[in-house]
């Protein structure tokens, strides 16, 4: 197991991080699919439409060519929510890392690094939702190389938001994970992340059938922190 750090994003590590962060949402395609084949509505299709076919035009090849037809357009529909996150986000807040997370105070994004290679990323931005009476912090971007996984290293970047969210005065950190995603849910709440909620991120989504849950931890206050040391060391 190769050592890694932590460390602030540099503008040297852009071609990286978008590399890892396409890779790491391609990942979910295989899952999606397979999550697509399952829902009822896909069943009833890929069982009506070929039959259908047969019974009108008496042919085998035709129900053959619509089934292959309905499996590409399925694929299709399981990639293209992730393709869209992509696009999103290279459009917006990792258009220009350094602008978007590094010109106001409140807001960062890390890099971990193994062996001169980033192996892991996450940012954090202040929410701009005017419902939200607390100072509030997002979680974005988590991800870690394949190669890399079983290390620690996610659990290392969501403490290093944590303590930044605590040392910038923030109440809460919220974030938001696919229903796909079933070790990074089990992640955030082992690390004390509350679930606050599931709603469809896009349209695309949507038509997946693939909702997220939408979570939140509670920061605790410093002079609360130093009371529960004490605490501990009594």
């Amino acid at each position: 197991m190769a050592p890694y750090h932590i460390r602030k994003y540099q503008e040297r590590d852009d071609e990286c991080v978008r590399d890892l962060y396409s890779k790491g949402m391609a990942e979910h395609v295989p899952t999606a699919f397979c999550h697509i084949l399952k829902l009822p509505r896909t069943l009833v299709l890929l069982l009506g439409a070929p039959v259908t076919v047969l019974l009108l035009t008496g042919s085998w090849l035709l129900p053959l060519l619509v089934t292959l037809t309905v499996l590409t357009a399925l694929l299709f529909v399981a990639k293209y929510p992730w393709m869209n996150l992509v696009a999103v986000a290279f459009n917006t807040d990792m258009s220009d890392i350094t602008k978007n997370y590094f010109s106001e105070r409140g807001s960062c994004f890390w890099v971990a690094e193994s062996e001169g290679q980033v192996v892991g990323m996450v940012g954090a931005l202040p929410m701009k939702d005017p419902a939200l009476r607390e100072k509030t912090l997002e979680l974005l971007h988590l991800c870690v190389s394949s190669q890399h996984r079983g290390q620690g290293i996610a659990k290392a970047l969501i403490r290093t938001v944590l303590q930044f969210g605590q040392d910038q005065g923030y109440s809460a950190v919220v974030l938001d994970t696919s229903v796909l995603q079933q070790s990074a849910l089990g992640l955030y709440q082992s690390m004390g992340f509350q679930k606050k909620g599931r709603f469809f991120f896009s349209f695309s989504m949507r038509l997946a059938a693939i909702d997220s849950v939408l979570f939140q931890y509670r920061i605790p206050s410093v002079q609360d922190s130093k009371l529960l040391r004490q605490r501990k060391d009594l």
